[in-house]
């Protein structure tokens, strides 16, 4: 099996709560706040840990916030090395409107990166990679991280034959995709498909399509769009695909590490060795199961396999 390492340049402690109504003005009486280690690539190897994986978090912290970050790793029993940065990792929080069952999330911006910082951050990324693995950089960038960081990581790690699996978002996505760095994987949900193509992608084929456009561009070798319930379109140089998995909206409880589920159940996959048909399904899977679970919980092992079996996989 692949060995994986997972990258967050930007962690952060997720807060999950809920108060009766979200109303301007008064003070707002929460229940017992939950915690949870948070941040794409954190996020990505608690999934994979939970689906009986195993990988390595590569995260950089800083501060108080930090060091709470990397307890409630410790807890869960997750893999990690720490790079150290200046500056506290941020809190996020998300907040739940009982009345209405609507979700309100707060996104810190977390420490300002140096140059140095950043040049240090690749070598040491460099030297934890895995040869012949999985390296996934998954979430959002620090303020002072350059968006051009994903173009020079992926041709660090391809002197290594590492495969690089990226799921960011703005700025870098938008630099990655003007300026091809041909990762092996890069994933995007459908409102920033459509935000860089500039225009509406309403069916899978439209999706699917503009996936494949992205492919023969060299901007990655397989390209992932999520949309939403309706599930994730793939697209290789060898085909197009898209895997759904229909659950009760009753069912749905929080959106919340959706796509963070997807991209460890995916990795996860591909690093025993499943195609990129299995590994699709088992993806979408637990993208699904993610989605019933309260707060920033992620996805349940027997709600996944149960929805792997009516995974439905479609040639576009």
């Amino acid at each position: 099996m692949a060995e994986i390492l997972t990258i967050t340049l930007n962690p952060t402690v997720d807060l999950s709560t809920s108060v009766p109504e979200v109303v301007a003005g008064p003070k707002l009486r929460c229940s017992m706040p939950e915690a949870d280690p948070g941040g794409g690539g954190i996020n990505v190897s608690r999934a994979i840990k939970f689906l009986g994986g195993d990988s390595t978090a590569f995260i950089a912290t800083g501060g108080e916030t930090g060091a709470r970050l990397l307890r409630l790793l410790a807890r869960e029993g997750v893999r990690f090395t720490a790079f150290a940065v200046t500056g506290d990792t941020r809190q996020s929080i998300a907040v739940t409107d009982a009345a209405t069952g609507a979700q309100y999330r707060f996104v810190m911006p977390g420490p300002t990166w140096t140059t140095e910082a950043v040049s240090d951050a690749l070598h040491a990324i460099d030297r934890a990679a895995p040869d012949g693995g999985i390296v996934v950089l998954s979430g959002s960038q620090p303020p002072g991280v350059p968006v051009d960081f994903t173009s020079r990581l992926s041709h660090n790690l391809d002197a290594h034959g590492v495969r690089l699996f990226v799921d960011t978002s703005g700025a870098p996505l938008h630099e990655l995709v003007a300026n091809p760095a041909n990762p092996f994987v890069l994933r995007m949900d459908d409102v920033e498909a459509e935000d860089i193509a500039g225009r509406k992608l309403p069916t899978r084929a439209d999706t699917a399509d503009y996936a494949s456009e992205l492919v023969a561009r060299g901007v990655a070798r397989t390209v992932i769009i999520a949309r939403g319930s309706d599930g994730s379109t793939l697209a290789t140089s060898d085909g197009r695909w898209h895997a759904s998995r229909a659950i009760d909206p009753a069912e749905v409880v929080s959106a919340v590490g959706a796509g963070d589920s997807f991209v460890g159940a995916f990795t996860m996959a591909l690093a025993r060795g499943d195609d990129m048909h299995q590994a699709l399904c088992f993806g979408t899977a637990a993208a699904s199961a993610t989605v019933t679970t309260k707060g920033t919980r992620l996805c349940d092992p027997k709600d996944v396999a149960r929805l792997l079996d009516g995974c439905k996989l479609v040639e576009i």
